[in-house]
């Protein structure tokens, strides 16, 4: 089976892909995540599909785990994970209006990452179509809370890349039309600052701002970024009224490294901030923790079986490790050959400027109908 000879057609993936993106579904809001599983799991089951549905905790929406028919059904073969939360509020699309202009089309989330979720199964259609049986059995699992972190779907990506021999993952591809074999290793932390409440105005000396020791040790977080680790904070909150001397602030930070042992050094720097100064009490605690990813022999030989492929459709298809978790850090990490960024090229990811090209559509399309068709 040649993928160059099915018949992708990059406006009608548009047309599909359109409905996927304009069904907002920001991780925060379970019921917005879970109508655009709803429209995902209708669209596999006229494939086909038998779907299963599993309960979100947590506070976030559920799984849908799609297993398509095969003759070795129950067998080890390949999971398809992707995630179907975005970090664009409900309304996004207002401001971040579907359009296409030229080669880019708009719209939020298309970019990462219900595109390259999309052409995973317009490629699992396309071989249907041909009638064409693929060596393995496939499972898809699309997930809603990869863009904080994956809290709570862990253990169910984990148990079921347990059960397959491949695992891909159509996250953005990179910007040279490259995959990702590795991922860095990142931690994420909640800061909480506590201090002594007066009236801004009458009696301000008398009160130890919780938003002051904040921004200090905002500033002290970013300039402890080496070339090794890096720290941000990326969430704030603080304060009630103006005229109230803040008792309390909280943020978010995130640190990332290319080692695990250097996240692990960072993990300690981070925590060993925690303590009090002029009155005000700063508490470190660590969030959640994406594992360091780094390719095996495993992961390589699967990354040479789709460069073979890409070869074969007239591309070249470099890889490399990279920042920014995924789905992916999990399963690299157990040791299952993993190949992930299978997904649209674009840029502008998280902005209001979110983009795809449209001409990837099919060409990722048909990578991974290659890699469908032939991994055994």
């Amino acid at each position: 089976m040649n993928p160059a000879n099915l018949p992708f057609d990059s406006e009608a993936m548009l047309e599909g892909l359109r409905g996927w993106v304009e069904c907002e579904s920001p991780t925060w809001d379970a019921s917005a995540v879970n109508r655009m599983l709803d429209i995902a799991a209708r669209d596999m089951a006229i494939m086909g599909a038998t779907i299963e549905r599993i309960a979100g905790r947590q506070g976030f929406g559920g799984v849908i785990r799609a297993r398509f028919p095969h003759p070795k059904q129950g067998e080890p073969g390949i999971l398809i994970a992707g995630h179907m939360d975005t970090v664009h509020p409900v309304g996004t699309i207002e401001k971040l209006k579907w359009r296409r202009e030229g080669n880019r089309c708009y719209g939020p989330g298309i970019y990462d990452m219900k595109g390259g979720n999309y052409l995973s199964l317009e490629a699992i259609r396309q071989l249907a179509r041909a009638s064409f049986t693929t060596p393995l059995p496939i499972t898809v699992l699309f997930t809603p809370d990869e863009e904080v972190g994956t809290p709570s779907t862990r253990d169910i990506i984990e148990a079921e890349a347990a059960r397959n021999k491949y695992v891909l993952v159509p996250e953005p591809g990179r910007a040279d039309n490259g995959v990702t074999t590795g991922r860095y290793a990142i931690a994420r932390f909640n800061l909480e600052a506590t201090g002594r409440p007066s009236h801004a105005g009458a009696t301000l000396s008398a009160g130890r701002s919780a938003i002051r020791e904040m921004a200090r040790q905002i500033l002290a977080i970013d300039a402890m970024t080496t070339d090794d680790c890096t720290f941000s904070v990326g969430v704030v909150h603080g304060g009630q009224w103006v005229n109230c001397v803040a008792t309390t602030a909280t943020g978010e930070a995130l640190s990332m490294a290319k080692r695990q042992a250097d996240l692990d050094r960072g993990v300690e720097r981070m925590l060993a901030l925690s303590g009090t100064t002029n009155d005000v009490t700063f508490k470190v605690t660590r969030g959640v923790t994406r594992p360091v990813w780094e390719p095996d022999a495993g992961t390589l030989a699967l990354y040479e079986k789709a460069r073979g492929i890409a070869k074969a459709l007239g591309t070249e298809l470099p890889h490399a490790s990279s920042g920014g978790g995924s789905d992916g850090n999990f399963t690299g990490a157990m040791g299952i050959p993993t190949l992930d960024g299978l997904g649209v090229r674009g840029g502008n990811g998280h902005t209001l400027e979110e983009y795809i090209e449209v001409e990837s559509l099919v060409e990722r399309g048909r990578l991974m109908a290659g890699l469908l068709a032939t991994l055994e």
